[in-house]
């Protein structure tokens, strides 16, 4: 008699048991499969954080050729950034951080993403150089950065002068002729533009700037420095001699921006020594 009754007992608790082992195993499933997205969307967040340096490299030198477009320098910033965090000992990304940053700083219109622009582009000189002393990269746009600094900040300036000197003499003793002979150009605008308290000098400027121009005569930049020395110290006619010369020449390949650049400082200097 009892047993219709225990085996509806054991009936409904095997229908229970069943509803419960099935919704177990649909938590577990739900589980599996919130865990296995998880874990795609984990994957594929590192995939992008860990991109090659590369790759990165690749795509900001493409980004920099546009470089008349100040978007593409802070795109260019911005992937450099991202390699960086994963390969923070990397040589090539450390440089072209403080090159990027030296650009921005000094074109753009916005003070306060100048300074931090310089700022860090300081700080990525600094570590190129600390990764690789012995190349002129890293010292270049380091230099460079304390320029740009310098010039935004009478402070700055007062602290940079030597700084300035030190890494543009690094790049002469290690590859004088790196970027079509910049240091040299960079020298002559330090004792062009500083006042005589810190050691200004237009003589010793302009020493630099031919000096230069020897070594990098398509150096359109230099060519438009030495002609503005050349107006500082009264050769006129010297100072047109460098312009006229400018004016005929092609701008390098790759470097249309910077000529472009040259050409407008040079009409300026035409129209101040008519």
């Amino acid at each position: 008699m009892n047993r219709p009754y225990n085996s509806a007992i054991k009936t409904g608790g095997l229908f229970r048991n069943a509803r419960k082992l099935g919704i177990f195993l649909l938590v577990v499933t739900l589980s599996i499969v919130a865990i296995s997205c998880r874990k795609t969307v984990i994957s594929t967040g590192e995939t992008a954080a860990m991109r090659p340096a590369g790759d990165a490299i690749t795509q900001a030198d493409q980004l920099f050729a546009g470089r008349s477009d100040l978007v593409k320098v802070r795109q260019g910033i911005i992937a450099l950034r991202q390699a960086q965090a994963e390969d923070q000992g990397n040589y090539e990304l450390a440089w072209r951080l403080a090159k990027f940053n030296y650009y921005l700083g000094d074109r753009s219109p916005d003070a306060g993403e100048r300074d931090k622009a310089f700022h860090d582009g300081i700080e990525a000189g600094k570590m190129a150089v600390k990764l690789q002393d012995g190349k002129p990269e890293g010292h270049f746009w380091l230099g460079a950065n304390y320029g740009g600094s310098a010039k935004t900040s009478m402070l700055a300036g007062l602290s940079e002068f030597d700084d300035i000197k030190r890494e543009m003499e690094t790049v002469i003793k290690l590859d004088e002729r790196y970027q079509d002979a910049s240091a040299y150009m960079a020298l002559g605008q330090l004792y062009l533009e500083a006042p005589g308290l810190l050691g200004g000098d237009t003589q010793k400027a302009i020493q630099y700037l031919e000096k230069g121009l020897k070594l990098g005569p398509d150096n359109a930049l230099l060519r438009s420095q030495l002609a503005a020395a050349y107006v500082e110290a009264h050769r006129n006619d010297d100072a047109r001699k460098q312009i006229d010369a400018l004016l005929a020449m092609k701008p390098a390949a790759g470097y249309e921006p910077e000529y472009d650049e040259a050409v407008a400082e040079v009409k300026k200097l035409q129209e101040k020594i008519k």
